[in-house]
């Protein structure tokens, strides 16, 4: 089992549909460049989940 670290997002698969799900109440502090805050991120390409071949890569954020 591959663990993945993500910030505030649940991703599931239901037959061929991706439900992503973030809590937009939650922040975690500035973006690497100081003009955003994050408050989602895969940090990276991650695989979607029972789907190894792809890849999502997902950054949310808002202005500082």
């Amino acid at each position: 089992m591959r663990l993945i670290s993500m910030k505030n997002i649940d991703m599931a698969v239901e037959g061929d549909i991706l439900t992503i799900r973030v809590d937009l109440k939650r922040e975690f502090g500035e973006s690497k460049s100081g003009k955003s805050i994050t408050i989602a991120s895969t940090e990276g390409n991650v695989s979607v989940p029972e789907h190894e071949e792809i890849k999502i890569g997902l950054n949310i954020y808002r202005k500082k």
